[in-house]
């Protein structure tokens, strides 16, 4: 079977949509069939990512058995103009502000109404695959929650993590910030994608005070269960900290980030911080100076966080769903 992914990646857009499209593809290729990307030319595209994954990446749409669409560009009006060249379409959404032509939907965030809320929005034999039952999640993750360490909620080690692009420089608040407070942790890791246009100075200054600096990884969920706390972004990533149990911070970054963080803060499985541009250097300074007294806290958003994730089938049960639609 021959499956098409439509999805985007910019230094704008960021990473989100094209790495978790290419868990989408890295499943479906384990099940035999044909990947290919279509992705617009843009800056920090991660073409060259995808392409080094396996799968070749076209500038063009073409005729397919199932198109795979995620991009919040993209409603029914394009899904509707490649119907003739598909025999059936897969949208991943989280924002429920549009409509779609497709066969199946996938929204895995936990928000307000999140069973309900599509219900206009797509055609009444679509099927809503809705809620933390269809997360989207590496292998790794899968292996790692499997055999994920105690936790006691003391802070050791660090991980710095404010997605791919970190569109709003969130990363260097927080080395500031670690560099005016007398923290006491062993190992600090700082974690950047390629299209991060920071990046070469964020290197230079781990280099500097002695942290572990990493780029465009795919070892996150090992990364994730060796430390104690995250500071993180909103976004898909929050959704995998939960998954491993990893008490985290959120920093919202982008308006499609606001529901799903706000709401994961009120159920008590993430510290939201708030808005970026509300979050300065001291506010990330307070939150590190908070942690050694927030034991308990951060014991219940671990476990929380496991909660919310736990799934009431296999993992990845939206795979058996895509499959379904070769007939």
């Amino acid at each position: 079977m021959d499956i098409l992914i439509r999805a985007d990646a910019s230094v704008e857009i960021g990473s989100g949509h094209v790495m978790r499209c290419l868990t989408i593809a890295e499943a479906m290729k384990k099940k035999g069939h044909q990947v290919t990307f279509f992705m617009e030319v843009l800056p920090g595209d991660l073409t060259s990512v995808v392409e080094g994954k396996g799968y070749p990446v076209v500038r063009n749409m073409q005729s397919t058995d199932i198109c795979i669409i995620d991009h919040y560009q993209i409603d029914e009006e394009w899904e509707k103009y490649i119907c003739p060249h598909v025999k059936k379409i897969v949208v991943i959404d989280d924002l429920a502000n549009r409509r779609h032509e497709c066969d199946v939907l996938i929204d895995q965030n936990v928000v307000p109404n999140f069973e309900s809320r599509y219900d206009l929005l797509v055609p009444n034999d679509c099927k809503k695959l809705l809620g933390p039952n269809y997360l989207i999640m590496r292998d790794e993750f899968i292996a790692v929650r499997v055999k994920q360490r105690e936790r006691t909620g003391e802070i050791k080690n660090l991980l710095v993590f404010m997605g791919g692009t970190d569109p709003t420089n969130e990363t260097m608040k927080v080395l500031k910030a670690l560099k005016k407070t007398n923290h006491s942790f062993e190992v600090i890791h700082v974690v950047v994608g390629n299209g991060n246009v920071h990046k070469e100075e964020i290197r230079t200054i781990c280099a500097i005070q002695h942290y572990e600096y990493h780029c465009q990884i795919d070892y996150m969920a090992k990364l994730m269960n060796e430390v104690d706390f995250s500071i993180g972004a909103g976004g898909s990533t929050t959704w995998e900290r939960c998954y491993v149990g990893l008490p985290s911070s959120s920093t919202i970054v982008a308006d499609n980030q606001i529901t799903a963080t706000e709401t994961a803060a009120k159920l008590g499985a993430v510290i939201n911080l708030g808005w970026h541009e509300d979050v300065s250097v001291e506010s990330y300074m307070n939150l590190l100076h908070s942690l050694p007294k927030r034991k308990e806290e951060l014991l219940s958003i671990s476990q929380k966080g496991l909660s919310l994730t736990e799934s009431q089938g296999e993992p990845n049960a939206w795979i058996s769903y895509i499959l379904e639609l070769r007939s």
